[in-house]
């Protein structure tokens, strides 16, 4: 019976540092985190082309390359992703009564 063995995987385009987004992976020179593409893509049904006609500093390989992240880290981007829903939601509502 063959062995499978879990490949490290280089993510060329992804970075994590204490100094972007309170050290969640973003996309290597921008501030734009991996969480924010799969939000676009994967919850908003934008296609990778969109995202980069609509954010033009980033490019498909970027793009790819973070929706690759998120599939091989998606416990913590998909907690992330609660974490910043769940926030978003308490804003808006405070706004509604304010």
């Amino acid at each position: 019976m063959a062995m499978t063995q879990k490949v490290k995987v280089k993510h060329p385009y992804i970075i994590s540092s204490g100094k972007h987004c309170g050290g969640s992976p973003v996309i290597a020179g921008t501030k734009f985190p991996v969480r924010s593409v799969v939000f676009y893509i994967l919850k908003q049904g934008m296609t990778p082309e969109e995202l980069v006609k609509e954010f033009s500093h980033l490019n498909l390989p970027q793009i790819y390359d973070a929706l690759s992240y998120y599939y091989e880290h998606k416990e913590q981007i998909d907690k992330e992703l609660s974490v910043c829903e769940s926030s978003i939601r308490e804003q808006v509502e405070e706004a509604a009564h304010a």
